[in-house]
C-alpha cells in the first residue's frame, strides 16, 4: 500500500508552453530492500498527472523538468478512467494505493533557481536570465516613483506617445527628431526666447556699404 514518497522526474510531456496540464514519468527514490538486505531500485512509473496552480483559464505555467525531485502521492482507488475521460466514473479495477495511481504535487529538495519570482517583507523581485514578456489589452503601472534603468537603450514603439507633466532631459546628450516639432508655448534656448527675440537685419547700398534696417520681430 503506497501513500507518499519522494520521486525523481524522468521526463515531462510539456516544456513550458501554453498547453493543458500534462503528465510526468517518475522514479521512486527510496529503494526497495529484499530479505537479504540488498537494494532494488524502482522502475519508472509512467503517465503520472502533475499539479499546476490553475483556476479556470488562469494559470502559472511552470512544468516539471527532468532531474527535479518532488512529492508523489497515491490515490486510494483506481483513477485511470478519470485520467482518460476527465469525468466522474467508477474505478476500472479494485486496486488501492497503487503506484499506478500516483499524482505528482510539486518539487522539494531542489537547488537554487536562476529564474524566479521572489517575495520578501518589502520586496517582490522578478528575475529572468532571458526575456520578460508581458502581453495584455492594457498594462497599468502605478507608483509614486517608476524607474527604467537600461545599460544600452530604451525603445518605445507606439503610433502615439502622450506625456502628462513636466519633461526633463539631463546628462548633456543631444536630442534628435526626424519630424516636425510643434510647440503651443514658447521655446527657450540658453535663455533666449524663440517667440519674442529679434534679429538685426543688414541691407546693402548700391556702393556696397551696409546700412541698418529696423529690427523685425520674429
Amino acid at each position: 500500500m503506497q501513500t507518499c514518497t519522494l520521486v525523481k522526474i524522468i521526463s515531462c510531456t510539456n516544456a513550458g508552453g501554453v498547453s493543458p496540464v500534462g503528465t510526468v514519468d517518475v522514479q521512486p527514490m527510496v529503494n526497495q530492500i529484499d530479505g537479504f538486505g540488498n537494494a532494488v531500485e524502482h522502475s519508472t512509473i509512467f503517465n503520472i498527472p502533475y499539479f499546476r496552480a490553475q483556476g479556470g483559464a488562469n494559470a502559472i505555467i511552470m512544468d516539471p523538468q527532468a532531474g527535479d525531485i518532488g512529492i508523489c502521492v497515491f490515490s486510494s482507488r483506481d483513477i485511470s478512467k478519470i485520467k482518460s475521460t476527465k469525468s466522474t466514473s467508477n474505478p476500472d479495477s479494485y486496486r488501492q494505493f497503487s503506484y499506478s495511481d500516483g499524482l505528482y504535487i510539486g518539487g522539494v529538495l531542489n537547488g537554487a533557481p536562476t529564474q524566479y519570482v521572489q517575495f520578501n517583507a518589502d520586496l517582490i523581485a522578478i528575475h529572468s536570465t532571458g526575456t520578460i514578456n508581458m502581453t495584455a489589452q492594457e498594462i497599468d503601472l502605478t507608483a509614486p516613483v517608476i524607474k527604467l534603468n537600461a545599460s544600452t537603450s530604451v525603445a518605445i514603439d507606439s503610433p502615439t506617445i502622450t506625456l502628462h507633466g513636466a519633461v526633463q532631459q539631463t546628462g548633456g546628450a543631444d536630442c534628435t527628431f526626424s519630424a516636425k516639432i510643434t510647440a503651443t508655448g514658447d521655446v527657450i534656448g540658453q535663455g533666449t526666447s524663440l517667440h519674442t527675440h529679434t534679429h538685426q537685419i543688414l541691407g546693402t547700398q548700391v556702393n556696397g556699404a551696409p546700412f541698418p534696417v529696423t529690427p523685425a520681430p520674429i
